[in-house]
């Protein structure tokens, strides 16, 4: 149980029992706020698993030694982060943490899958079409010149992350759609043959389109993460194109910044 002073340590429900709670009661910084960070924090490591209970708000105050307003504040603002839900009957839940994803030459559904995200794609479009511009540009390729765009939504524990655009050299790739519901495109060019060296990738930002908004689950003119990224072959050939975005709520991008010598 929380003591009263300046810090507060408790356990709290199963689910939480190997955390230990710090809550300062001196500090401008609302109780509630505390203990979100501190949750949301549970979650990003991976100590509070997709599926844990963390009980109901009573037992959570009473186990905290706070306020049940304060608990449930602390619980509202993960929940509309998409961190947590309530079920009528069972209580507060874990849904699952927020993506946080390295910057090098991997693909989403790989990076998922190691994290334990629970990665599934849906297909939405396949199709052969004359290449547009931009993407001709980015593989090398004369304006108007057939290429296989690949348009899919990734999600995890079965919310949607994110729209995946893709552009390959027509011929490149010949599975199933199963397969590309399955598995990362990235796994799929390995395996037929494609060896990927390098890629050149630029990150943005912008609001979502009204389609984008339905597509995510996400309100139109939401925060949304951009990637723009041309892989390349161990020959230097340019072998995939990529637009895509991600939900800012859901999603970040990992940067490691060395000083030159």
């Amino acid at each position: 149980m929380a003591k009263n002073g300046g810090s507060a340590r408790a356990a709290t429900a199963p689910a939480l029992g190997s955390l230990d709670f710090t809550l300062d009661r001196a500090s401008p910084v609302p109780l509630y706020h505390q203990l979100a960070r501190q949750l949301e924090d549970a979650i990003e490591r991976g100590v509070l698993a997709p599926g844990n209970l963390l009980g109901n708000e009573v037992d959570l105050s009473v186990r905290l030694g706070l306020s049940r307003p304060t608990v449930r504040q602390a619980i509202q603002s993960l929940v509309d982060k998409g961190l947590l839900v309530r079920r009528r009957g069972v209580g507060t839940q874990v849904v699952h943490s927020r993506v946080r994803r390295p910057l090098e030459l991997s693909s989403l559904y790989d990076d998922l899958e190691s994290a334990g995200q629970a990665p599934a794609t849906r297909l939405v479009r396949r199709e052969t079409v004359p290449a547009p511009a931009g993407p001709a540009a980015a593989l090398g390729l004369t304006a108007g010149t057939e290429v296989t765009v690949l348009e899919r939504l990734r999600l995890t524990h079965g919310r949607p992350v994110a729209l995946l655009c893709n552009y390959l050299p027509a011929g490149l790739l010949d599975v199933a759609d199963a397969r590309l519901e399955s598995t990362g495109l990235y796994r799929l060019l390995r395996a037929a043959g494609v060896t990927l060296h390098s890629a050149r990738q630029t990150v943005g930002a912008r609001s979502a389109t009204h389609e984008e908004g339905n597509r995510l689950d996400e309100e139109e003119g939401a925060a949304l993460l951009t990637m723009r990224r041309t892989a390349y072959d161990d020959t230097g050939r340019p072998v995939e194109y990529g637009t895509h975005v991600y939900r800012a709520s859901l999603y970040s991008f990992d940067f490691e910044l060395l000083v030159r010598p």
